[in-house]
């Protein structure tokens, strides 16, 4: 500072006003100030901040990776230079005028509330990567909850932003806003409405990311691969991207494969049509060839005994009926393919399994398989369903029943 008042004084000592030479003094200051603010921040940057990476690093906690991520700890230092200007600039401008003073403290401010938000952004985002790996986290909407909560910031931000710049209140402005809330309300409908929505998907446990779901009315079928605040993508079977908002997932119904992929197995239930033609009581010869299948040797051994036992009891002659009472070659049929389901390795037997008769048509009469396989991907799954029942087809004519099938031309043409 000697040589400042030196230099004054050789500035009055020439004819200079003492003005000019006071404007010089605040100059150097300010240039003072600029330097120390410089240096502050570049000790931050190249030094502190290498220094507390190298030491999280060594660390297993997961709060201080959040905290001193890079990008965070890079927002935060920018803060360093504007508030060192913000408390040494009235040291320097001690005899400008308030005003002049004034407005440049009111731009430092705006730096540093900027400044502040971006810190706080990247906090959130580095909180969001961190937690949205985590299996206990994944099916909450923690995407939209981080935009939702970085509008809010920066809507608060510009407030006060702009609160600083025309010198009033923040409670100002929003009560001039709460005037036109309806306003607000259409502009942000979707973001509202889309962050409602997240929340009761997430507290429902209606969704999450990965999950399979299926939505006819919109020509959606895939996987959840992004829950936002506005959108819901689908990535449908054949690569196609499909957006929904979320509010719509609320309204509208939907199906979620989840508990099918979360429980033991994945539901069969597919039936063939059985010519009513060809269904007529067994006789002795189709019950002995029956017998001779493995599977059927000891569920028609037992059946004959339990009907003989019924005879005798009713007192009926069982060379009259010989086991044609009860017994037909579609009700045999229907035990087999329930005992094949039951020795397949892939067939859960926890789960129903059942091979039932529906109501006759004028196509016949429908056999529904209903069981479980335990394979649960859809490629292994449509094969094992196929397998099922081509096994199903080849076996038919073993048991002296035929496959209705509607007549084509080349019947027809066999027929003429």
């Amino acid at each position: 500072m000697k040589i400042v008042q030196q230099i004054n004084d050789a500035l009055v000592a020439l004819g200079f006003a003492p003005s000019l030479a006071e404007q010089l003094d605040q100059y150097v200051a300010f240039v003072g100030v600029l330097i120390i603010a410089f240096l502050a921040d570049a000790v931050c940057r190249h030094i502190l901040l290498k220094v507390i990476s190298k030491l999280v690093k060594q660390t297993k906690a997961t709060w201080d990776d959040i905290i001193f991520d890079n990008k965070v700890m890079v927002r935060l230092s920018r803060m360093v230079a504007p508030i060192i200007i913000y408390l040494l600039i009235p040291v320097a401008f001690s005899e400008t005028t308030s005003e002049t003073l004034d407005l440049i403290q009111r731009f430092c401010l705006i730096y540093i509330i900027i400044a502040f938000i971006s810190f706080v952004g990247a906090f959130l985002t580095a909180v969001y990567s961190v937690y949205s790996e985590k299996e206990q986290f994944r099916d909450r909407p923690l995407k939209g909850l981080l935009q939702t909560a970085l509008v809010i910031l920066y809507f608060i931000g510009g407030i006060i932003v702009v609160s600083i710049l025309i010198n009033k209140s923040p409670m100002v402005l929003l009560t001039g806003l709460g005037a036109s809330a309806a306003i607000l309300m259409l502009v942000f409908k979707d973001s509202i409405m889309g962050f409602v929505s997240g929340v009761q998907l997430s507290a429902n446990k209606m969704l999450k990311v990965g999950d399979w779901i299926s939505i006819p009315k919109y020509n959606a079928d895939g996987t959840v691969i992004e829950v936002t605040l506005n959108t819901v993508k689908i990535q449908n079977w054949d690569n196609t991207i499909t957006t929904i908002p979320p509010y719509l997932l609320v309204s509208d119904s939907f199906q979620n494969w989840r508990g099918m992929e979360e429980s033991g197995g994945r539901r069969v239930k597919r039936s063939i049509n059985i010519d009513m033609n060809s269904v007529k009581f067994c006789t002795p010869e189709m019950l002995e060839k029956y017998h001779k299948i493995q599977l059927l040797s000891d569920y028609v051994e037992r059946t004959e005994q339990t009907v003989k036992a019924y005879n005798e009891e009713q007192g009926i002659d069982n060379s009259i009926l010989v086991n044609g009472r009860r017994q037909t070659n579609l009700g045999v049929f229907r035990a087999y393919l329930t005992l094949y389901l039951k020795n397949l390795p892939n067939v859960n037997k926890d789960l129903t399994c059942m091979v039932r008769q529906l109501q006759p048509t004028d196509h016949g009469i429908p056999v529904e398989l209903y069981f479980f396989s335990s394979i649960k991907s859809w490629v292994p799954y449509e094969a094992l369903q196929a397998d099922v029942f081509d096994h199903v087809l080849a076996i038919i004519p073993e048991f002296d029943l035929q496959v209705f099938q509607s007549p084509s031309g080349a019947d027809f043409r066999r027929l003429s």
